[in-house]
């Protein structure tokens, strides 16, 4: 079995791949603090309240955030006796070819994508990852990954809007029922969906247009359905795609 292991800026999630299934997903948050023996008692109590039985022999990581590495490279090493793949790092190959700007660090959450985009839906892609940030990453006809965008994400752009003005509160993400609206929360959720609708929609014909060429959308990340209510922007949602994208650097790394 495989543990992929994705860590986000927000959320940490782990998943238990049996070479046809994800056996599980578990989720919990970001905490560079967090010790090896921790993710332990958390990870086994879970397992164990589930009633999943496992037989982890390999872990693969992907990270954005750097300063949690170390503690799950020990995790990995003390609890399942397994030296774990790091995505970014020079002993993880990937299957597909990174062209950017030299000397530019690519975070491994989109190499990810990129490798499960193509291996899942062929080349010529945009895939938009709903996470702290909102990114969109441009996949060429050969799988390669060409650059693409970053914007900031919908709670982010939520959280900033609540703390900056004192009269704005707090409000959860949702389609609203219509765009105009008549009182504080409508007129916030309706600048927020409809906003991000547009920029959704903008971004990707702008670089369909750039690229000259007809361009498959793929949507991951939780927020993904929820924007897919209010127009048909995307071709395809993937709630597991990264996790999809690290099973299969796994498996080109094993057979290498």
């Amino acid at each position: 079995m495989l543990l992929a292991i994705d860590c986000g800026n927000t959320n940490t999630v782990f998943s238990i791949w049996d070479g046809e299934t994800f056996l599980c997903t578990l989720r919990t948050s970001t905490e560079h603090q967090r010790t090896a023996d921790q993710y332990f008692v958390w990870f086994s109590t879970l397992l164990n309240h589930f009633g999943i039985k496992t037989d982890i022999r390999s872990v693969i990581i992907s990270s954005t955030v750097p300063r949690v590495v170390f503690n799950l490279r020990v995790f990995s090493d003390r609890y399942f006796n397994c030296r774990p793949l790091v995505v970014g790092k020079p002993d993880c190959r990937l299957p597909v070819d990174v062209r950017v700007d030299e000397g530019t660090q690519v975070g491994p959450d989109r190499l990810v994508n990129t490798v499960a985009g193509y291996d899942l839906y062929g080349g010529d892609l945009i895939v938009v990852d709903f996470g702290t940030a909102t990114t969109f990453d441009v996949v060429a006809s050969d799988g390669a990954y060409i650059g693409g965008v970053i914007a900031p994400g919908v709670n982010l752009s939520l959280q900033a809007l609540h703390e900056a003005a004192a009269a704005l509160p707090h409000v959860d993400i949702t389609m609203p029922a219509r765009v105009i609206g008549t009182n504080t929360v409508d007129c916030m959720q309706s600048g927020v969906f409809w906003g991000y609708v547009g920029l959704i929609d903008g971004i990707c014909d702008r670089i369909k247009a750039e690229r000259g060429r007809a361009m498959k959308v793929v949507a991951t990340g939780g927020l993904a359905p929820l924007f897919q209510q209010g127009h048909a922007i995307f071709d395809v949602f993937r709630d597991d795609l990264t996790m999809h994208g690290l099973t299969v650097i796994d498996a080109y790394n094993k057979e290498g």
